[in-house]
Parts: structure tokens; sequence; C-alpha cells
């Protein structure tokens, strides 16, 4: 695959999901990624992130406002008209992974293990073991 973007960011807003007519579920959020450019000082650069079908769910699930990802996927532009009926293009991240990373936000309600996103099983796994652990304390 020769489009392949991997980028580590903070989600912006919270998640908004869509379910068409198909049943095929889309998930979107905007992601803050910081960089720097030579000398310059470091600023922050905003990309659009979708996901389809599967992980739509995880994404719909686990991402939340101000927590830190890992995105991977492919880079898509999608062009619209802006106003003056100039056609302008934005890049967005069709995302096909992620990973939970760095400190859960407070609004975060602490239900994944971070290495778990990738493998929803793995979740209810480790959920059911720390809560046998605890039964048994």
């Amino acid at each position: 695959m020769n489009n392949h973007v991997m980028l580590v960011g903070h989600v912006g807003a919270a998640p908004e999901t869509r379910v068409f007519d198909t049943g095929t579920k889309l998930t979107s959020f905007s992601l803050a990624v910081k960089m720097l450019a030579g000398t310059q000082k470091e600023r922050t650069v905003w990309f659009k992130v979708k996901a389809w079908g599967p992980v739509a769910d995880r994404a719909e699930k686990y991402v939340t406002r101000g927590r830190e990802l890992v995105v991977t996927g492919q880079l898509d532009i999608e062009t619209y008209t802006a106003e003056g009926n100039i056609r302008k293009d934005k890049p967005v991240i069709r995302l096909t992974t992620f990973h939970l990373c760095g400190k859960k936000p407070e609004a975060d309600t602490g239900e994944t293990p971070v290495e778990a996103e990738a493998q929803p099983d793995a979740v209810a796994e480790n959920t059911e073991k720390t809560s046998r652990k605890k039964s048994a304390a």
C-alpha cells in the first residue's frame, strides 16, 4: 500500500456517528497534531478522521474528546465548493486502526486498557479478569 498515514494527536470534539440506510456506520472526529517546521514555532494542524464499518463501531465506543490517539489510515482528498464558487480540497484520514495512548481525559469513564483498543475481545477479557481479582480480594 503506497498511501499510508500515521499520526499522533488529540481528539478535538466528541466523535459524531451516522448510520446510513444500508446499515453502514460512519464515525468522524477531528484530530489536532502538533507540528514543527524547521526553525518555526510549533503549530497545531487539524485533520478530519473518518472511520467506516467495524472501525467506526470501536471509534464510537472508545474515542473521546481530548484523548490522545495514534491513528493509521489512508490519506483521502474531499473536494467542496467554497464561497465565491471556488473549488477547494481538504485532506481526510480514512481510519484503518487506532490506539489509545497517554492519560485518560477527566471526562473519560476509564473502561479500557490502552493496548486492548485494536482487539475489542481483549477489552472484555481484561475487564473480566480485573473483576475476578477484585472479587477474590
